[in-house]
């Protein structure tokens, strides 16, 4: 395998492609975020952001992207994911 980049992921916008980015820097792997809106955070119309890494780290890196722990779910409610900060707090006794 060569030491070229290759596409592992494709986003609609930048900040989750960066966001992507980081976490596969989190792993060791270097990564880079190219295309139509990189880095300017607007939502891509007409051209998506590509992440790149190295040939040779393309395998792990669609493994981390695709992992349980890295993929949000729009459908699951973030009420349930914080329900213990909205339940009320007990009065104090003094």
């Amino acid at each position: 395998m060569s030491d070229r980049f290759v596409i592992v992921a494709e986003y609609m916008d930048s900040i989750r492609a960066d966001l992507a980015r980081q976490v596969l820097e989190d792993f060791g792997i270097q990564a880079i975020v190219v295309g139509g809106n990189a880095g300017d955070g607007r939502i891509g119309v007409f051209e998506t952001v590509k992440l790149q890494v190295r040939e040779s780290d393309a395998a792990r890196a669609k493994e981390i992207l695709e992992s349980e722990e890295f993929s949000y779910n729009p459908e699951e409610s973030e009420d349930e994911e914080f329900e213990e900060f909205n339940e009320p707090d007990e009065p104090e006794e003094l």
